[in-house]
């Protein structure tokens, strides 16, 4: 055989790879296109020719600062929640991204494991769910933050009183005591007495945590200890009549750069905006103001930036405005804003990792990065027109924009040129060929846990009940194609082939064990069988078949005659 013909025969890789892969086409693939924008800017350097040389390179080179200088000329879409995602979360080193969602869940998805083909979450978890695989409540979830200080916790507050610490891998760590509500004084209770709507971490201390509830408290935790909070901080509205009692919306804990203390404020109902130092004490808040908002809206959005300095807020007024806390009296600046807050509690507003640009959403889809000296808008680009933008997060080291919406998509913002791993990773890698296991309703779903309660005996009422409850539950999950149940505690059943109908030892105890096959006959009709020579060859009663031949029983007569005398009754 000729060689070169061999060559060709022979494959020259193992495996699913080829040689004819284009990563960059693989990346044009990912650039965004702006309804209106027109053609990318990439194709219009190329084809647009008026004027001089010298214009063309100096807008080219104007355009490619302008695209280079925020990471948003290309996304990766996620599309894993069936309702709005509320909030987003990543690790520091940004190669596990956390989302929650009003579905009651939240989706664990790792950049490492996926392809352009395989964009999906590997877990899903419901935070909430007390009993595993049982009827228990589910509730929204409201946050979801890494710990920035140990990449191995993450803070899940769900709309309930009690506040969760979970493992990069979705397993509970810490649940937080719940408090007692009967208890008047919010000093004495060992935790929130009704729901949690805000948390975050603390900026250099590991181990500590404040959440915000609408029992008018905030509550500084040890990771610790679960059984009580560390700090109970009671805001006492001046708005709220004789009970002092307003909800918290919003907190917010900050650090400064020239080693001061840290910075805690939170944002209430009543509109104030409370600050407090972050290391205590916390009997009184070093600085209030009582009117930031207008009162009785829901104000979701709070950050500090990254020098303490300066204290961004989005209140449900439609408004935004910009705090300095050295003068913590009148806002900086305000701008006109629309806000989601009264359907989606959880609308943030955010600092970029440098506090250089003010990020946020729309009611509308779109993105609005805005300059934190004026807060008028630098870019406002469209990431899911005709549906509001909830969660925005700007990643430090991945240099990447992640945002939430309410048609539950998660978008990952990212330019090819400034940005890291992360999306770029995904879109760099082969497009994996199609197998079973790429279906997205293959997650892993923890919704329901794993427990004792969860084994099911085949074809027994339990199987029906659990059943019933998990197809109630997820009625669009768990169908195959030929509609049959696919509901992860079923036992697997075989599949049924022609070699498999009949079990290979069948044969072999109808041929050795004698009387085997009366196994599959009717008892009573094998009695019948022998009925008729019972009757002519009887073997027990053939001893009276002479001296008695006819059976003898008693005459039973209608005669009353013939019948015994009742006893008379005594009087």
């Amino acid at each position: 055989m000729d060689e070169d013909a061999l060559r060709d025969y022979l494959p020259v890789s193992f495996g699913g790879g080829s040689n004819d892969f284009d990563p960059a086409a693989q990346m044009e693939t990912a650039r965004r296109i702006v309804p209106g924008a027109g053609q990318p800017k990439q194709a219009k350097s190329a084809t647009s020719k008026s004027g001089s040389d010298s214009d063309d390179d100096s807008d080219d080179d104007e355009d490619d600062d302008d695209e280079d200088e925020y990471p948003i000329s290309h996304e990766v879409v996620f599309k894993t929640h069936d309702r709005p995602v509320t909030t987003i979360t990543a690790d520091p080193a940004g190669s596990r991204m956390i989302t929650g969602s009003m579905d009651c869940t939240i989706k664990i998805h790792d950049f490492a494991t996926m392809t352009p083909t395989t964009i999906r979450a590997f877990k899903s978890v419901d935070p909430s769910a007390t009993k595993p695989a049982t009827n228990s409540e589910t509730h929204p979830v409201h946050l979801a933050k890494f710990n920035p200080n140990s990449p191995s916790q993450v803070l899940v507050i769900s709309a309930t009183p009690q506040a969760r610490i979970l493992s990069r891998d979705g397993e509970t760590q810490v649940e937080f005591a719940k408090g007692d509500m009967y208890l008047r004084d919010m000093n004495m209770t060992k935790g929130h007495i009704s729901e949690i709507t805000s948390g975050t971490w603390h900026p250099t201390n590991r181990e500590l945590c404040v959440t915000a509830g609408t029992d008018s408290t905030l509550r500084i935790w040890d990771v610790n200890v679960r059984n009580k909070q560390k700090e109970v901080i009671v805001h006492k509205s001046r708005l709220a009549g004789s009970a002092g009692r307003t909800r918290m919306t919003a907190v917010a804990w900050g650090s400064q750069i020239e080693g001061g203390s840290s910075l805690l404020v939170a944002a209430a109902l009543d509109g104030s905006l409370v600050m407090w130092g972050g290391d205590g004490p916390y009997h009184r808040p070093s600085a209030e103001i009582r009117d930031a908002h207008m009162g009785n809206t829901w104000t979701s959005g709070l950050d500090i930036s990254s020098d303490g300095r300066l204290v961004v807020t989005r209140g449900g007024d439609d408004t935004v405005k910009l705090w300095d806390t050295r003068k913590f009296k009148q806002p900086v600046n305000t701008v006109s804003h629309v806000s989601t807050s009264s359907q989606y509690p959880t609308s943030n507003i955010i600092f970029s990792p440098n506090s250089s640009s003010i990020l946020t959403g729309s009611e509308t889809g779109d993105l609005y990065i805005l300059n934190p000296a004026t807060l008028k808008p630098e870019v406002v680009t469209p990431v899911t027109p005709g549906s509001p933008l909830i969660s925005v997060l700007w990643h430090d080291k991945l240099n990447q924009i992640m945002t939430g919406s309410a048609n539950a998509e998660t978008h990952v913002l990212f330019n090819p040129k400034t940005s890291t791993k992360g999306a770029v990773m995904v879109m760099s890698k082969q497009p994996k060929r199609r197998h079973l296991d790429d279906d997205p309703s293959f997650t892993t779903d923890m919704s329901q846990g794993i427990s004792g309660d969860a084994i099911v005996n085949p074809g027994t009422r339990s199987e029906a009940i659990q059943g019933s409850t998990f197809s109630s539950r997820h009625p669009t999950i768990g169908l195959t194609a030929s509609g049959k149940s696919r509901d992860p505690r079923r036992p697997h059943m075989p599949a049924v082939t022609p070699f498999s109908k009949n079990q290979p030892d069948e044969k072999h105890i109808k041929e050795r064990i004698p009387l085997s096959s009366m196994r599959e006959e009717d008892p009573r009709e094998a009695l019948l069988k022998y009925a008729d020579k019972a009757e002519k060859d009887p073997m027990f009663t053939n001893a009276w078949k002479k001296t008695q031949p006819k059976t003898i029983y008693a005459d039973a007569s209608d005669d009353e005659s013939s019948a015994p005398a009742k006893k008379k009754q005594r009087m």
